[in-house]
């Protein structure tokens, strides 16, 4: 097997910088639930004029993720800002044929994905309404959301790989799904910390299928140009590429 040749752009290693610090965060909110529950839940409602503890700073946090996905500048990931009209160069004479069966076919996957999601959130809201969830462990789940979003850019992720089999993240159609599916739990619990958080990752969808529906082009590595594997600047699917070939090499022995 050939000699994994890492390059250190500066996107992954920000990114691998960023999944360290999800990782802790995550790690504290799981020490706080460990520790007292019911306290780590009264953490999320407790008003700004008693203190700021550690779940304001998640929530602020989350909001600046989220603001950065809905007016995305330079330093946001070429899989998010592939939607701006700046970073679309256009390949001449692309076949609008072909246009329109890669927007059909990534409708298709990006809907199934979506159903699948809310069949297993229904799952959780159900097991919610039954009791045998409490509001600490819908907050616990979004904590481990946030760290899976990264590991689905940088590791592994069942949406690319059994949903819409993209060749990479910056190629996903439903890319900026992210925060979406990260606050879903948070749809349940009823304060304005956690349902400004479910309706700002609602916006950014929202805002993403718009400019889908209206510029379809800007999403496809046969229109965009900017979208091919040489003038990718982010390279942030390396170890989720070394990671797929090591496990295909251990399969075939």
């Amino acid at each position: 097997m050939k000699q994994f040749k890492f390059i250190a752009t500066p996107k992954l290693i920000g990114y691998l910088i960023k999944f360290v610090m999800r990782l802790t965060a995550f790690g504290i909110m799981l020490f706080l639930y460990i520790r007292n529950k019911s306290e780590f839940y009264a953490y999320t409602v407790a008003s700004p004029k008693n203190g700021i503890n550690f779940m304001h700073i998640m929530w602020a946090v989350f909001m600046i993720l989220i603001l950065l996905h809905l007016f995305p500048s330079k330093i946001t990931s070429m899989g998010a800002s592939k939607s701006k009209k700046s970073n679309y160069f256009p390949i001449p004479e692309y076949s609008e044929t072909e246009l329109l069966k890669f927007i059909h076919n990534e409708n298709i996957k990006a809907w199934r994905c979506m159903i699948c999601w809310i069949f297993g959130n229904a799952v959780i809201g159900i097991l919610y309404y039954c009791k045998l969830f409490g509001k600490s462990e819908l907050l616990l789940i979004t904590g481990f959301y946030f760290i899976s979003d990264y590991i689905c850019i940088l590791i592994f992720c069942p949406f690319q790989t059994f949903g819409q089999k993209s060749r990479c993240c910056i190629n996903c159609r439903i890319y900026d799904w992210g925060h979406f599916f990260m606050f879903t739990p948070m749809l349940l619990i009823d304060t304005f910390y956690s349902r400004s958080l479910f309706f700002m990752g609602a916006a950014v969808i929202i805002r993403w299928e718009i400019i889908w529906t209206n510029h379809p082009e800007r999403f496809w590595y046969g229109s965009n140009q900017t979208l091919s594997c040489c003038n990718c600047q982010d390279k942030t699917c390396q170890i989720k590429r070394q990671i797929k070939k090591s496990a295909g090499h251990i399969i075939r022995k």
